[in-house]
């Protein structure tokens, strides 16, 4: 299926940079909170604790793999570098936000549902299955 151009950019490689760049951005800044305590985080410690509240054991194991998934895998989505790995990461993270924390509160975010969980799901499967466009520092899983 031939894509849409504009000023010679392919119009998957124009979107999914309009994808990774805001993505990876919350992506890592939510990371920040947890890993650095930044921007009104709860810093590791506290989101450790809050991990083993939700019932995951051993909490370290799973805080410090889910503060990787969104720092690390943050850093790889806005770079273009295995997008789909960092990409991966975090959906892997949105489905288990969703089902632990969010499900039960409904669908619209001001009650705490799963409306922005959800959309960052989607935005990350879009660049799983897509990639991450031309305009990537390195893409192992380039497609053509």
């Amino acid at each position: 299926m031939p894509t849409r151009n504009l000023l010679g950019w392919q119009s998957w490689d124009l979107g999914a940079l309009a994808i990774r760049i805001p993505l990876g951005l919350i992506m890592l800044l939510h990371g920040a909170q947890k890993v650095f305590g930044a921007f009104g985080g709860a810093g590791p410690a506290g989101f450790t604790e809050s991990i083993g509240m939700m019932g995951f054991q051993p909490a370290p194991l799973w805080a410090g793999l889910a503060m990787l998934a969104e720092l690390g895998g943050g850093l790889l989505v806005i770079l273009g570098v295995a997008t789909e790995v960092g990409a991966f990461l975090f959906a892997i993270n949105m489905l288990v936000a969703i089902w632990r924390v969010h499900w039960a509160n409904g669908f619209f975010n001001q009650a705490g549902g799963v409306e922005f969980p959800l959309i960052l799901l989607a935005a990350a499967v879009a660049l799983i299955l897509g990639g991450p466009g031309r305009y990537a520092v390195w893409n192992p899983f380039r497609r053509e």
